[in-house]
């Protein structure tokens, strides 16, 4: 039998290439949430050090540090969905190992201030983990240009979203060639299959062809946006760098529900603190936002606006 490469030296040799970082900078993992988990195992003690989320953020940061009997501590985001620098500073001690930053934020949708986010990098001796799941939706830069900066920062991406990838499970782990090499004595020898390698491999060789259908798919959400916000009982369609909206409408939970019936899954996010009536919402293709549109015009007992 032929195992697969257990260190994915030519996968890693594109991504060193295409993300301006040196192969011993980047751990990859089955799915960013892999990398998640192997950060929490190589660099706290269970029972004994705390990590620090920023909510409404993603969930599996809270879930991981459960299953690992990590302390959590959490610094909620201002009303407009930014970092409470202060709040943060203030529940840090020394046996706070992770900050985690998710920019652009899920739910919210967000990016999150670059300033707060190097000031804390700055002002903080342990790890800086800057999510950037969505990254390639925003007009943002990432933050894996900064690794030189910031020994302490580590960046996560993936090829589930922008790449459309979600089934491959390929998460990537940008950090410091220490902090690689600690992750890389926790990891699992052969946590990459071959066909996951390969067909990685298969895709980046498509970036062009990817930037095309990022740029159209921003598109798409300005113009859902645009169309959303006009509905009656819509209170707010959020700012958004990714490749969902979060919309605040009156019976969110009702519509939902109604959504459902129709085969139109989005998520129901009311029951998050700061996401109350909200709805998240992924941009389609043409023909599934323009149902979508059809669906919520019909609940509402209007006409659509999309023809």
């Amino acid at each position: 039998p032929i195992y697969p490469d257990p260190q994915q030296a030519t996968v890693k040799s594109v991504l060193a290439a295409q993300n301006g970082v040196a192969k011993n900078q980047i751990l990859l993992g089955n799915g960013s949430d892999e990398c998640i988990d192997i950060l929490f195992r190589t660099f706290c003690e269970p029972g004994k050090d705390n990590i620090i989320i920023c909510p409404p953020t993603y969930p599996m940061y809270e879930v991981n540090a459960n299953i690992n009997c990590i302390e959590i501590k959490s610094a909620p985001l201002l009303p407009d969905y930014q970092l409470n620098v202060a709040h943060i500073e203030q529940l840090v001690n020394e046996r706070t190992k992770i900050i985690w930053i998710c920019s652009p934020n899920n739910p919210t949708g967000n990016s999150l201030d670059r300033i707060d986010i190097e000031t804390i990098l700055n002002h903080f001796n342990g790890l800086v983990v800057v999510d950037e799941a969505y990254i390639n939706f925003s007009k943002q830069k990432s933050f894996s240009a900064s690794l030189i900066d910031y020994p302490n920062l580590v960046v996560l991406q993936t090829l589930s979203k922008a790449w459309g990838l979600a089934g491959l499970r390929l998460g990537m782990c940008f950090a410091s060639e220490a902090i690689i090499g600690y992750m890389n004595k926790v990891k699992a020898p052969y946590n990459i299959n071959i066909v996951t390698q390969e067909l990685a491999l298969q895709a980046m060789e498509e970036v062009g062809q990817v930037n095309d259908m990022i740029q159209h798919l921003v598109d798409m959400r300005i113009a859902l946006a645009e169309v959303i916000q006009s509905m009656p009982y819509v209170e707010k369609v959020y700012p958004s760098d990714t490749n969902f909206l979060l919309v605040k409408i009156k019976d969110a939970t009702q519509l939902y529900q109604y959504l459902l019936t129709k085969g139109i899954v989005v998520r129901d996010r009311s029951n998050v603190e700061f996401c109350e009536d909200c709805l998240r919402i992924t941009v389609g293709n043409e023909q599934e936002n323009t149902q979508l549109i059809d669906a919520i015009a019909k609940w509402l007992g209007i006409d659509s606006t999309n023809d």
